[in-house]
C-alpha cells in the first residue's frame, strides 16, 4: 500500500497582532483620566465610573481589581477610607487609601 503525500497547507489568515503595538502600552495622561471620568458620569455608568476611580487610586492589577467584592469596601453603610488586599501575584498584602470621589462613587453605585 502506498500512502499518498498530501501538499502541506499554508494558513491564508493574517496573524491577529500583525501590525500592531504589542506588550506594555504608555500610561493614560491625567486628561485623558479626565475625559475618560466624564463620559462614565454623562452616560451614568455608576459601576465602571466606581472601579475607575478605585484602580486609579488602589493602582492594583487587573485581576485583583475586578476580584474585589463589595464586602471589602464597604462596611454597612460606609465605604471604607482603607482598605487591604492580598495580591494573586505576590501573595503579599497591599493596602492603600480611598479617596473621597472614589468613595462618593462607590457609595453612588452600591446603593
Amino acid at each position: 500500500m502506498s500512502k499518498v503525500q498530501l501538499p502541506a497547507l499554508k494558513a491564508k489568515r493574517r496573524p491577529w497582532n500583525r501590525g500592531r503595538l504589542v506588550g506594555q502600552k504608555r500610561p493614560l495622561l491625567p486628561q485623558q483620566v479626565w475625559a475618560i471620568r466624564a463620559r462614565l458620569e454623562l452616560s451614568s455608568n455608576l459601576r465602571d465610573l466606581a472601579l475607575l476611580n478605585l484602580a486609579i487610586d488602589s493602582k492594583l492589577r487587573r485581576c485583583d481589581l475586578v476580584r474585589l467584592k463589595v464586602s471589602d469596601l464597604v462596611v454597612r453603610d460606609r465605604v471604607r477610607e482603607r482598605v487591604t488586599v492580598i495580591q494573586s501575584k505576590t501573595n503579599r498584602s497591599v493596602q492603600f487609601e480611598v479617596t473621597e470621589d472614589a468613595r462618593a462613587s462607590i457609595r453612588n453605585w452600591v446603593s
